[in-house]
């Protein structure tokens, strides 16, 4: 008994200092995150298999919210439980709240934000050598048909048409799911059940406002983080809580910080009504994604088993690379546009080929430190 108590606990602190050390140096958006997450626990740590870190990168793309955040839950759940989810979520969360609040109070104190444009114009080459180094053992786990690769190759050229990511995602779903009936001619394994709960918290005047507006982002908002900011432009500068330049400011704030991009609602919250804004704001955004991950964990498993939804599973893993391999081209043609960032990328891509176990930080860094070097060339 106390040997499992102490390997929990082992648990627990291996997730504490994975998940804090992304926390701090996971930069470029979620496809970033998760390339960062299966060089940690699939290809280091082992902690689990290539399939199954489909599964649940697949499975997080069905629900909304923060998909880096709730991989990091996921990853956390399967290792050490609901102490586990909690642990891993908090430490990768935290890290970019706390940042993004510093840059808050001194937005609010004196008005401007620190220069960091050289350091992002060489993170942007680095972050996509990162993630198209996790894609490719993924892609090769995931192409397992001709089925598969078709409906990868489809998704993928869908993807320039500007198509919204949840409909490729679940049309991909279910094109494999009728496949799979049109073969077997019967449907076996269990119905899926969709839940969306939802808390009410017993706040007050303001702070309850603000936080429901979140805590409805949170729950309904599919995409990137770029979507998120679509939402907040309705949600509060229509209403005139913020102003549009602030929320520009924001959309900065969550480009040259760490973690996931989400936590820029901290320095919204902190804009709106100080620190208890920002408690309120980064509560609302995030809680739903700790409930969903909670209910749909167990699930992923079942439908692995399932060979009806197995298949699905397998459609799903396959677009969520393809959406992955066209975000790295959307990143690539927006930061990759001099000989300087086309030096910096072939730079990173060569390291990450012939040293395959270092850290995706030192390569954040690298690509930083180059930026700052020869932008003023």
């Amino acid at each position: 008994m106390d040997f499992k108590k102490r390997n929990k606990e082992n648990h627990l602190k291996e997730l504490a200092i994975v998940f804090l050390k992304l926390g701090f140096t996971a930069f470029g958006g979620p496809a970033a995150h998760i390339a960062m997450m299966q060089q940690e626990v699939v290809a280091k740590r082992a902690w689990m298999t290539e399939q199954h870190f489909l599964d649940l990168m697949g499975a997080t793309n069905l629900i909304p919210g923060p998909n880096s955040t709730e991989m990091a839950i996921h990853i956390g759940q399967d290792r050490a439980g609901w102490k586990g989810l909690m642990v891993a979520g908090l430490c990768f969360i935290s890290p970019a709240v706390f940042i993004t609040l510093f840059f808050a109070w001194l937005y609010k104190e004196y008005g401007q934000l620190p220069e960091v444009q050289p350091f992002i114009y060489g993170i942007k080459p680095a972050i996509i050598t990162v993630i198209l180094n996790a894609v490719f053992p993924l892609a090769k786990k995931s192409l397992k048909t001709m089925e598969l690769w078709i409906i990868g190759i489809l998704v993928l050229l869908l993807s320039f048409a500007d198509i919204s990511e949840i409909i490729l995602l679940f049309g991909a779903g279910i094109a494999a799911i009728l496949l799979h009936f049109i073969r077997q001619r019967n449907i076996n394994g269990s119905l899926f059940p969709l839940l969306l709960p939802f808390q009410d918290f017993v706040l007050t005047s303001r702070h309850l406002k603000l936080f429901l507006i979140f805590l409805k982002v949170g729950a309904i908002l599919y995409g990137s983080g770029y979507v998120l900011f679509a939402f907040l432009d309705t949600e509060l500068v229509s209403r005139g809580l913020l102003t549009r330049q602030q929320l520009l400011d924001a959309i900065a704030v969550g480009q040259f910080t760490p973690g996931p991009v989400f936590s820029s609602v901290t320095f919204i919250g902190y804009q709106i009504d100080n620190w208890s804004g920002a408690l309120v704001a980064t509560l609302g955004i995030f809680l739903p994604s700790f409930v969903f991950v909670a209910l749909l964990n167990p699930i992923v498993k079942m439908m692995r088993n399932s060979t009806f939804f197995s298949s699905f599973l397998d459609a799903v893993n396959v677009a969520s690379i393809a959406i992955i391999i066209f975000i790295c081209y959307e990143m690539a043609k927006d930061s990759i546009s001099d000989w300087k960032t086309v030096f910096i990328a072939i730079i990173c891509f060569m390291i990450m080929i012939f040293y395959r176990k270092i850290n995706s930080a030192w390569i954040v860094l690298l690509g930083a430190l180059s930026g700052y070097t020869l932008q003023y060339l």
